[in-house]
């Protein structure tokens, strides 16, 4: 059976049903990496409530048969001006002109990669939304270059870098619009 999606806001109920197994399901994606301070649970746990708060917050998590989280995505909207676009220098002015969906998160457990579950969740996310475009960053190594790759193939492009914070690896920032070919309107 596949994975069951459920779509999250930022209406309070729903930040108060999402959190546990958005942790929950972070620690078992991210489990290789969670010694890594940048990483850590307690570090993962302090940006998702940070997020949960801001403007446009969307999440959608994918839970299996047996009600376990298996997959996740959040994001919220970002307007001209945000730190995530300072963070970035230089970016072109006519992508950061328009409300944008920061695409902050996004995995799959072991057993589910490769599945297109990935894509199913980011689709998802944006299906309904407002926004013009989706922005993402993504670690430059993260699968020797693979998970850039991937974003590659789902229409994303580079558009600058990003060093968040010590600790934090160099992201690649990437750009797409909300609508492609394969996934017109919104």
């Amino acid at each position: 059976m596949s994975p069951r999606l459920r779509r999250y806001t930022n209406a309070p109920a729903d930040i108060a049903q999402v959190v546990a197994p958005l942790i929950a399901v972070y620690a078992k994606v991210r489990e290789p990496l969670l010694h890594l301070p940048n990483y850590a649970v307690a570090t993962f746990a302090e940006r998702l409530e940070r997020h949960g708060e801001e403007p446009g917050f969307g999440a959608v998590l994918a839970f299996d048969a047996e009600e376990e989280p298996v997959g996740y995505a959040y994001g919220n909207t970002v307007q001209s001006g945000d730190r995530w676009w300072r963070r970035m220098g230089e970016v072109d002015a006519g992508l950061t002109s328009a409300p944008t969906l920061a695409l902050k998160e996004i995995g799959v457990t072991p057993a589910h990669r490769g599945t297109g579950l990935a894509r199913r969740i980011h689709d998802e996310l944006l299906a309904g939304r407002d926004e013009a475009y989706v922005s993402l960053m993504v670690n430059a190594a993260a699968g020797d270059g693979k998970v850039r790759r991937v974003y590659e193939s789902w229409g994303y492009r580079a558009i600058g870098t990003s060093l968040p914070g010590p600790g934090s690896p160099l992201l690649i920032a990437m750009i797409r619009s909300t609508t492609t070919p394969d996934r017109p309107g919104r």
